[in-house]
């Protein structure tokens, strides 16, 4: 294995007043609760904002290596859950609605199924959350 990079951040406090920062001082942003009103984000948009770009590169990887034509308008919702199971553990959930312009059905199918295959949010995740993909 060949490490590409190491993302190095500090947090300090947790999801509810809490800070975030990088290394190299590029990330600094403030956390909150999802319920409160205080400014911040929290984990569950970070996610869906990291999974859903690295989402988007590995589709066009995909794309490149196959040898289609992608839009440059590729588009991807996210949706991560923050829920409680029958145990009160917290547990998350994921959906991604896809939309990739201009690509016939079954194509654009073939495209999110390898893309799933090699993103590294989706692989580090298989098998252990629920994640929909829905492509429009």
């Amino acid at each position: 294995m060949t490490k590409i990079y190491t993302a190095t951040t500090e947090t300090t406090g947790g999801r509810n007043n809490g800070v975030v920062r990088s290394t190299d001082g590029v990330l600094d942003i403030r956390l909150s609760d999802p319920a409160s009103t205080q400014i911040g984000t929290n984990p569950e948009q970070l996610m869906a904002a990291a999974w859903s770009a690295s989402f988007a590169s590995s589709v066009a990887q995909v794309a490149r290596k196959t040898g289609m034509s992608l839009s440059a308008n590729v588009r991807i919702h996210a949706e991560v859950d923050l829920s409680s199971d029958d145990d009160d553990e917290f547990v998350i959930g994921v959906r991604m609605v896809i939309q990739l312009p201009g690509m016939e059905g079954d194509i654009a199918a073939m495209l999110i199924d390898e893309a799933r295959r090699v993103c590294p949010f989706s692989r580090a995740t298989r098998g252990n959350i629920q994640v929909d993909f829905k492509i429009v």
